[in-house]
Formats: C-alpha cells, sequence, structure tokens
C-alpha cells in the first residue's frame, strides 16, 4: 500500500493500531508508578528454612478442614511476627502444613517402632520419652495400630521467642483409629472405632542456625 509520492499509509496505520493496543492494555492492566512496591519474589516451596517442620516440600496451607492463626496482636501473633522478622522464610502457614506432615510421620512411627524417623523429628527428652513407651510396648509383645483418617482442624494455640530460640504450640484435632494388640491379636487397649483425638504439641528451633527442622519437644492430649 503507498500514497501520494509514495509516503508509507500503512506504516501510519500501523502505527496508530499499534497505539490503540498500548492505550487498550493500559486501561485494563493499569502501570506502575514510581511509589509502587516491586513485587515480591517468589520463594520456591522447598527453599531452606520455609517454616518446615521435616525435610521435603512444604505446602502453603495445611490440609485440614480448618487451620487457624492467632490474632496478629495477641503475644504469640507478636511472637510470629518476631519470628519472620529474624527469619524472612519463615511463614506461618507453611509451619501448619509442616506440623500436619511431621504429626502423620510421628504418629505412625511411633505405631510402628521406628525410632530412626523419630529420631529426626523429636527432640532428646521427647524422644526419649517416645522410645521408652516402645521399648515399654516390645516388651509386652504387643503393637499397635493406628491409622488418621482426617484432620479436622489444626490451630496455633501459642508461640514465644527467647532470643532466637522460637517455640510454637499447635492443637490437632483428627480422626483416628489406635488399637493396641498382643502376640494373639487379641485388643488390649483402644478400639477399632473412628475416634475423634486431640493433641497439643510442641515445636522448637532455634532461628539463627541454618537447620530447618522444627523438633517436637513435648505432646500429650488433651
Amino acid at each position: 500500500m503507498g500514497g501520494s509520492g509514495g509516503f508509507p499509509i500503512d506504516l501510519v496505520l500501523f502505527g496508530l493500531i499499534a497505539a490503540f493496543l498500548v492505550l487498550r492494555l493500559r486501561s485494563i492492566l493499569g502501570k506502575r508508578t514510581g511509589y509502587e512496591h516491586p513485587p515480591k519474589p517468589i520463594v520456591p516451596a522447598d527453599a531452606p528454612g520455609r517454616g518446615r517442620v521435616i525435610g521435603g516440600r512444604a505446602e502453603p496451607v495445611p490440609s485440614a478442614a480448618s487451620a487457624h492463626m492467632p490474632d496478629p496482636a495477641s503475644p504469640a501473633g507478636q511472637a510470629l511476627l518476631g519470628m519472620q522478622a529474624l527469619d524472612r522464610n519463615f511463614v506461618p502457614a507453611g509451619f501448619l502444613a509442616g506440623a500436619e506432615k511431621a504429626f502423620t510421620l510421628v504418629v505412625t512411627a511411633f505405631a510402628a517402632g521406628d525410632r530412626s524417623t523419630l529420631r529426626n523429628l523429636l527432640a532428646d527428652e521427647a524422644f526419649n520419652a517416645f522410645s521408652g513407651a516402645i521399648a515399654a510396648r516390645e516388651a509386652a509383645h504387643q503393637h499397635q495400630r493406628t491409622e488418621i483418617k482426617s484432620f479436622g482442624a489444626i490451630t496455633i494455640v501459642g508461640a514465644a521467642l527467647a532470643g532466637s530460640v522460637a517455640s510454637i504450640d499447635v492443637r490437632f484435632v483428627s480422626d483416628q483409629i489406635n488399637l493396641t494388640l498382643d502376640s494373639s491379636q487379641s485388643p488390649v487397649a483402644g478400639t477399632d472405632a473412628v475416634t475423634e483425638i486431640i493433641d497439643l504439641w510442641s515445636f522448637e528451633r532455634d532461628l539463627s542456625k541454618p537447620d530447618p527442622v522444627w523438633r517436637l519437644v513435648s505432646a500429650r492430649s488433651v
């Protein structure tokens, strides 16, 4: 296409079309100004220290039907904010996702008498208590059958920060089957019916150290 004197009218048309598209995109997407915050970098889910309780990938939120965080203005909420200030990779929701996985691993390992798995997830005092309970069960020639059917709620009920040492208390509400059997497979404790169980677990981690693992320091049923 050409015009009088060889003026490239087709380039003018293409230029007008391009200008229209730029203006249209700006009206739809908006444009960045010098006062806007830069986009936050995307942190890989398996980045070290991303609120993990166990190794491997941490999900952004737990799979429980209901996950609860403390009020940011509460002492626990303020402690969590302090943890985030010390460790920029700490994410409370990511922590809860890891806590859920750790709960499943610990409960399953305890039932199976798997001390090596427990050793990696528990602090020394908690490990000694779990190992002692396994030893008593072994001496009585008993074994435990445990199945976690579902989680009803996972809640951070407490948090504290002493220097760089962080501790978080988590309440787990889960539906489980717990049954202890003797050597003849006869039940001696528990039931094979699904039962709601409420547990309170406390995790601890030194945020100044590169180790991202939050270890279980205490556990009890409530």
